[in-house]
């Protein structure tokens, strides 16, 4: 299985949170994934341009350009009141599926050790 796969569920949620935090630009939002997953998490800056195209299409999201520098331009990205709805039903979701498999993993574990 490629481990893209089951991260891409995750990369709106992650944006989400951080932007929840603060406003980012794409270079800080995938170097502040790696950074507090303790490299654990490595997703592409293309996999994030592409959650937060979606996310900006659906209202979630907006962008803005601010100058950094003298002559460099730099894309930030900010949560909208909607972003912030959806953010709270991700992590209502994400914890109950985190539960219910670790609820399965404790049930197997149960199981294997009566048979033993």
């Amino acid at each position: 299985m490629n481990k893209n796969h089951f991260i891409n569920g995750f990369t709106d949620l992650l944006i989400l949170s951080l932007l929840d935090y603060k406003d980012c630009y794409m270079y800080e939002i995938v170097k502040s994934i790696f950074e507090f997953s303790e490299g654990l998490l490595n997703i592409s800056q293309n996999t994030i341009y592409t959650a937060a195209y979606k996310l900006e299409k659906d209202g979630c999201i907006t962008e803005y350009s601010q100058l950094v520098g003298r002559k460099r331009t730099r894309v930030y990205y900010h949560l909208e009141p909607k972003g912030r709805e959806y953010l709270q039903e991700l992590r209502t979701s994400y914890q109950n599926t985190t539960e219910g498999v670790l609820k399965i993993f404790s049930a197997l574990e149960r199981k294997d050790n009566e048979n033993e």
